[in-house]
């Protein structure tokens, strides 16, 4: 079995008002020097060798992310 990491986050272009509440919320607990937030998700999936990086990249656009407005890194391990 080998470990997968799937880490999603929206496109540059995209509109992140999760990201930017979590901005506002620093300023008001006092954090200061944070310009910029962007949440994303992260996924870990055991899977056997056998599967390839098609799949995983495969499973990736068509499960985890919406490839219209997210972007994603299938990193093995």
């Amino acid at each position: 079995m080998a470990k997968v990491v799937v880490d999603v986050m929206p496109k540059p272009e995209i509109l992140d008002p999760q990201g930017q509440a979590v901005v506002g919320a620093l300023a008001r607990i006092g954090v200061a020097g944070v310009a910029d937030v962007r949440q994303g998700k992260h996924f870990e999936l055991e899977v056997d060798d056998s599967v390839d990086d098609e799949t995983l990249h495969r499973v990736a656009g068509q499960l985890l992310a919406n490839p219209v407005i997210e972007d994603w890194v299938v990193t093995r391990a």
